[in-house]
C-alpha cells in the first residue's frame, strides 16, 4: 500500500468522524430538554448557555448539521472509489459503495445517533462549540436555503403552525408523569390548570334545588338554625322566592349583630354578586376577587336563580376536593356487586355509562343521571319506578317531589361483556 492509498484512508477516518459529529448533533439538539439546559445555564455553565442559544435557532442549526453531513459524506463516497479502484481496478467501484455504506451507516449514522439519544443534553454540550463554527462558516449557504425553503412554501401555500394545543400539552404532561418527572397528583393538578379556562361556571354551580339560603322574613332562630344545619358559613337571603335573592348574611355578623346587639337583617346583609351561568370561572374568580366575595349567584336569561358558585367551588377545580369538618364523604357510585351500582342522582350520567362501555351519542341532553331518569320517565317519578335502557334496568330508590336522589343501575355480567367489546 503507497502513500497516497495510506493518506485516503486516514483522510476517510476524519470524515467518518465528522459523519458521526453531525448525526449525534442532530440526534441530541432534536430530543434534549431545553429545561435542563437552562437550568444548566442558569447555574453558570457557558456550554449549556451555548448549546441553548444554537437549539433556540433550531431551523438554521439543522441547515448546517445537514449540510455538513452530506458534504462529508459525498466527500467519503468520491475517496472511497478512488481509493478502491486504484487497488482493485473497475470491481473497486460495486466494492467501493458496498463498504462506504455499511462504514457510514454503522459508524456514521447509527452507532452516533443511539448514544447521543441517551444522553442529548450532555452531548449537545460537548459539540456546541464546533456547531457553533459550522453555522457560522455555513452562514452563506444557510441564507440560501432559507429563501429557498421560503419561496417552496410561498409557492405551495403550506401553512405553517408552531403553537401547541391543549391536546399537546395535555400529552405531554401524561407522558413525563410516565417517565417518573411528575407523580399522579402533580399531573392531576397541572391538568386541572390547564382545563381551568375552558370551564364555565355553570359546570360547578350548586344548583337551586341543593341552595341553602334564607327568607328575608325568617325569624332569628330559623336563620340560626339554618346556619346550624348548614354548617355554613354564609348563606343567601330572598325576599320571598329564590328568584328574589337580595344579599349574602355571614354566620358572625348575625350572630353579633342580630343575635347579640338586635341589629336587623337587612343592616347586616352583604351585597350579593350576579353572574350569568355561562361566565367562565378564570373571570369569575378575578371577579369576585374585585369584589372580595365568597359566592357568586348565577341568574339565566330571564333573570332566574340557577344557584351559587363560592371560591371553594372554583379552587377545588384547581386543587381538588376541599374538605372541612361539615363535609360528609359520600360515594357518587357504590357498587353493588353481580353488575350492579347505587347511583346519586347528581352524578354525571356518562360516568354510570361508561361503566357499562357504553358511548356518549345516546340521544339525550341529559348531563346527569336524575335529569336522565326525569327526560326518559317523562316527570319526575316516585320511589320505585323503574325503565330500561339498552340491557340495563334502572330503579328509582330516592326521590323528592321536584328531583332525583337515588338510583339502582343493573347490569348482568354477561352484559358487561357484551358492552366491552
Amino acid at each position: 500500500m503507497d502513500l497516497d492509498s495510506l493518506g485516503i484512508i486516514l483522510t476517510l477516518g476524519v470524515l467518518l468522524c465528522f459523519s458521526a459529529f453531525f448525526s449525534a448533533s442532530e440526534t441530541a439538539f432534536s430530543s434534549l430538554n431545553r429545561i435542563k439546559l437552562k437550568n444548566l445555564a442558569n447555574q453558570g455553565n457557558k456550554r449549556a448557555a451555548l448549546a441553548l442559544k444554537l437549539a433556540e435557532n433550531y431551523d438554521k442549526l439543522l441547515s448546517s448539521v445537514l449540510i455538513g453531513n452530506n458534504i462529508v459524506n459525498i466527500a467519503s463516497s468520491a475517496l472511497g472509489t478512488v481509493l478502491f479502484v486504484g487497488l482493485l481496478g473497475r470491481a473497486g467501484v460495486p466494492i467501493s459503495t458496498l463498504v462506504l455504506t455499511i462504514l457510514v451507516l454503522l459508524f456514521g449514522e447509527i452507532s452516533p445517533k443511539t448514544m447521543a439519544k441517551e444522553a442529548p443534553e450532555s452531548f449537545a454540550m460537548f459539540c456546541a462549540p464546533l456547531l457553533q463554527f459550522f453555522v457560522f462558516l455555513f452562514r452563506p449557504l444557510n441564507r440560501f436555503f432559507s429563501l429557498w425553503k421560503a419561496l417552496i412554501i410561498k409557492l405551495f401555500h403550506i401553512k405553517t403552525d408552531r403553537t401547541v394545543t391543549e391536546a399537546e400539552l395535555l400529552t405531554f404532561v401524561e407522558e413525563v408523569r410516565q417517565e417518573g418527572g411528575i407523580n399522579a397528583q402533580e399531573e392531576d393538578m397541572i391538568r386541572r390548570t390547564i382545563e381551568f379556562d375552558d370551564l364555565t361556571a355553570a359546570e360547578i354551580v350548586t344548583p337551586r334545588v341543593d341552595l341553602a339560603a334564607v327568607d328575608i322574613q325568617d325569624t332569628p332562630e330559623r336563620i340560626e338554625a339554618k346556619f346550624y344545619e348548614t354548617g355554613f358559613s354564609r348563606l343567601p337571603v330572598y325576599r320571598g322566592s329564590i328568584d328574589s335573592i337580595t344579599g349574602v348574611i355571614l354566620q358572625k355578623d348575625f350572630h353579633y349583630g342580630v343575635l347579640k346587639q338586635g341589629k336587623s337583617l337587612e343592616s347586616i346583609m352583604k351585597p350579593a354578586v350576579f353572574v350569568v351561568k355561562s361566565i367562565k370561572i378564570s373571570r369569575l374568580l378575578k371577579t369576585l376577587q374585585e369584589k372580595k366575595s365568597q359566592m357568586a349567584i348565577l341568574v339565566d336569561e330571564f333573570g332566574g336563580t340557577v344557584g351559587i358558585v363560592t371560591i371553594e367551588d372554583i379552587l377545588e377545580e384547581l386543587v381538588g376536593e376541599i374538605w372541612d369538618e361539615h363535609d360528609q364523604v359520600v360515594e357518587a357510585i357504590t357498587a353493588l356487586g353481580g353488575g350492579a351500582y347505587r347511583v346519586l342522582g347528581n352524578t354525571a350520567l356518562q360516568d354510570v355509562l361508561d361503566l357499562y362501555a357504553i358511548g356518549e351519542d345516546q340521544g339525550t341532553n341529559a348531563t346527569t343521571v336524575g335529569s336522565w331518569v326525569i327526560e326518559t320517565l317523562g316527570g319526575v317519578p316516585k320511589e320505585g319506578e323503574s325503565f330500561s335502557f339498552r340491557n340495563l334496568s334502572v330503579q328509582v330508590t330516592k326521590a323528592l317531589r321536584h328531583r332525583v336522589l337515588e338510583v339502582v343501575v343493573r347490569g348482568s355480567d354477561i352484559d358487561l361483556i357484551l358492552y366491552s367489546k
